[in-house]
């Protein structure tokens, strides 16, 4: 017969491990992640207009997942992602061809998690079985050719987990504009990115409005304070 010491002992181990398996899965302080004395100033400028910390909780990235970046460039959301997912996470960083300054960042110990992926975006070397979490693509959708977009959006789908949120942040166009400020202004259509995305077999989830600027004409190459759409597609 167990002693009621026992019993006490037994239920307060399975309390601590109810607790610890909470942890590992609880919602991380996005805004505590961009205090980190590792980002660089250049990047800390940038938070204030990108809003890093709402659209993380938007997309409900969390610890232990497996992520991927694309077109990465120097690094900004892999870096906040590695911190995001931790150690038990994997953040893979794609770019067409990693930059010199970006090699050199990952050598920190704690980007350990990260994975660059170089190669053409519409044969993005992904995991294909289904086992990623969540992608982003930020303000870069609108850089790719029509031809890259389409193959790379069903490389995406094939590696997300059903369920799995794929994100697109860009400078939004005028509506029914579709490609035609994307080399001139910089922007892309957002009815034309629902269209493509949804078109390659995801389903669009919903939208922030968090980057949204209403006084933003939409008809100049405003970098630092567009409008910005920020759309949350799923994997059925």
């Amino acid at each position: 017969m167990r002693t009621p010491a026992l019993i006490r002992s037994i239920v307060a181990a399975m309390s601590l491990s109810v607790i610890g398996g909470c942890a590992a899965t609880s919602t991380p302080n996005y805004s505590d992640i961009l205090t980190l004395s590792t980002r660089p100033d250049a990047e800390r400028a940038l938070d204030a207009v990108r809003k890093p910390h709402e659209v993380m909780a938007f997309y409900e990235v969390k610890r232990g997942d497996k992520v991927a970046d694309l077109l990465t460039a120097r690094g900004y959301y892999a870096v906040i992602l590695s911190h995001v997912v931790g150690p038990e996470g994997i953040v893979y960083a794609a770019s067409a061809a990693s930059r010199p300054d970006l090699l050199e960042r990952v050598k920190q110990p704690s980007l350990a998690n990260v994975r660059l992926i170089d190669g053409p975006l519409a044969k993005i070397a992904l995991p294909q079985e289904g086992s990623l979490d969540f992608v982003i693509i930020h303000l870069n959708y609108h850089d790719l050719a029509p031809e890259v977009r389409g193959p790379m959006n069903q490389r995406v789908l094939a590696a997300l987990k059903k369920g799995g949120t794929y994100g697109v942040v860009d400078h939004s166009a005028k509506e029914g504009s579709g490609n035609e400020a994307t080399k001139t202004l910089h922007r892309i259509d957002r009815l034309l990115v629902i269209k493509e995305v949804t078109g390659a077999g995801f389903t669009l989830a919903k939208e922030g409005s968090m980057l949204r600027n209403p006084e933003d004409t939409r008809v100049t190459n405003q970098r630092e304070n567009s409008d910005r759409f920020v759309l949350k597609f799923e994997k059925p």
